[in-house]
């Protein structure tokens, strides 16, 4: 007897495995057990015929044939995940789950008061708001809806440009009163900055304004926007906020002749756009995030 043709059940979980390395981890992603990911693999690999992993010491290792497939089912995933859009853009109520994806510092500081009144107009929502700086993939239905400062350049995305998010440098009162406030880009090489990491984006602006951040001291480095903002209202250095969000937090302008500005997207699959609770968290988040970059 032959057995059963593989469900797609058995294609996500091993699409699941190859991403994430492990049983657990896919498990874990899906919502599954530990055991019913195994025999999901194993159901497979028996369907198949075919050896898909090998066990390590460090997890599961992908066979030939199991890396070969990846693109095949990537793309069998794209096609489900189209049709469930497909099928869930008929005309009905606003509500149910629409996942939001958005940078660190805005998802603790700028969207929660949005998200608020979006509560309060569509009860039957949930918005999962997944806050992180890594740029996740739509069409993939990593998320719903993006809020990204580059222009999308996937095929099936579309996107509204909000405005663009003007920097300054910045520092607490605290730090002000402590230490003073450099006049001049030059005197900046006297006092503790708080920079990136292994990001260089502000290290360019700096260079942009003539500024070369090899010659100032930085006292804490740091990639996560959002800790670099709580460092700053801390008093511990000089660094990089958006103008609108340090208004709100009480900080202080360091050489206002500095600036820079980062354009704002939001970005949902074309898919999406007739889903109503998509539609309609898609248009409450422009308007309340068009409102804070004018600065209201």
């Amino acid at each position: 007897m032959n057995p059963p043709r593989p469900s797609w059940d058995m294609y996500q979980t091993f699409l699941a495995v190859l991403r994430t390395g492990s049983l657990s981890a896919a498990a874990r992603d899906l919502g599954l057990s530990q055991p019913t990911a195994r025999r999901h693999v194993e159901a497979l690999e028996q369907a198949l015929g075919a050896v898909l992993f090998t066990r390590s010491a460090t997890g599961l290792l992908p066979t030939d044939a199991a890396r070969a497939a990846l693109p095949l089912a990537e793309e069998m995933q794209a096609s489900a995940r189209a049709l469930e859009r497909s099928l869930s853009a008929q005309a009905g109520p606003v509500a149910g789950r629409v996942r939001v994806t958005a940078s660190l510092v805005m998802s603790a500081e700028v969207l929660p008061p949005i998200i608020a009144g979006l509560a309060e107009s569509h009860p039957g929502l949930t918005v999962e708001l997944s806050a992180t700086n890594a740029v996740e993939n739509l069409r993939r239905r990593d998320a719903d809806i993006a809020l990204r400062v580059t222009r999308p350049v996937q095929d099936g995305l579309v996107a509204r440009k909000l405005g663009e998010a003007e920097l300054g440098l910045y520092a607490s009162e605290g730090y002000a009163r402590a230490r003073g406030l450099p006049e001049t880009p030059a005197a900046l090489r006297g006092h503790a900055l708080i920079g990136e990491d292994r990001g260089q984006a502000f290290d360019a602006a700096l260079a942009a304004a003539g500024i070369d951040a090899r010659a100032l001291r930085f006292a804490v480095r740091s990639d996560n926007d959002a800790v670099q903002l709580a460092l700053l209202r801390a008093g511990a250095g000089i660094g990089v906020c958006q103008v609108p969000l340090a208004l709100r937090q009480g900080l202080v302008r360091v050489l206002p002749a500095f600036h820079a500005a980062l354009p704002v997207w939001l970005v949902t699959h074309e898919d999406l756009r007739r889903v109503p609770r998509v539609r309609a968290v898609f248009d409450h988040l422009a308007k309340g995030c068009a409102a804070y970059l004018d600065g209201r």
